[in-house]
């Protein structure tokens, strides 16, 4: 097969997380500064380095509280997530074909954990993690996948990585790794992602046995 190895962004690529993280983000703006925050600007940041650098965009000089107050919202709303159609039969199929899946997300795991007893599923089929810990830099820097490949003994060269955002593409452009992004996200038009170039784009799981 063309790519033993396929790894995956989780919000807004296997879980519809979109709202949710806009919905927290507002919150913890509201709440802290008093004020509504420019939804384009979050909405473009959503899949880069991570919370602490997107509350940091917010306001340098109240990074703490602002995160605190996402994360008391935000945490307790995975119990309403939905998985996007298709994901969830996707996985098993890629698994019967022989393949070894993963997931890299700048989620710290303690909130990975929420979407896994959500959707045990994806546990279950889920060969290697990498969180927000687990490296020092994130995407969009290739840290985080070479780290999971390094993990699972495998060359770029026979992974995908598959996300939603601009921040995907251009860690698996850096990482070596096949670069397919998803039209599906909710979050990122077609146009901010094809700007990075991706090797693919599909807009539903299914297409995905096309380019894999």
């Amino acid at each position: 097969m063309r790519f033993p190895v396929v790894l995956f962004d989780l919000d807004g690529t296997l879980i519809d997380s979109g709202p949710i993280i806009l919905a927290s983000m507002r919150h913890a703006s509201v709440t802290v500064l008093g004020a509504e925050p420019d939804e384009e600007v979050v909405r473009s940041a959503i899949g880069g380095p991570g919370l602490v650098a997107q509350m940091r965009e917010l306001a340098p000089d109240r990074v703490d509280e602002l995160v605190a107050a996402y994360r008391a919202h935000n945490e307790p709303l995975h119990d309403e997530l939905e998985a996007f159609d298709g994901v969830l039969e996707l996985l098993p199929r890629l698994r019967e074909q022989g393949r070894r899946l993963g997931i890299v997300t700048a989620k710290r795991r303690v909130t990975v954990a929420l979407a896994f007893s959500r959707f045990p599923v994806l546990e279950e089929l889920t060969d290697v993690l990498v969180g927000a810990e687990d490296t020092e830099r994130h995407k969009p820097d290739p840290d985080p996948l070479l780290h999971a490949l390094d993990l699972l003994g495998a060359r770029p060269q026979d992974a995908a990585y598959v996300g939603d955002s601009p921040f995907d593409v251009r860690a698996a452009r850096a990482a070596g790794v096949f670069a397919v992004a998803v039209g599906w996200g909710g979050i990122h038009p077609d146009e901010r992602l094809l700007r990075e170039e991706p090797d693919a784009l599909v807009h539903s799981p299914e297409e995905l046995f096309d380019v894999l």
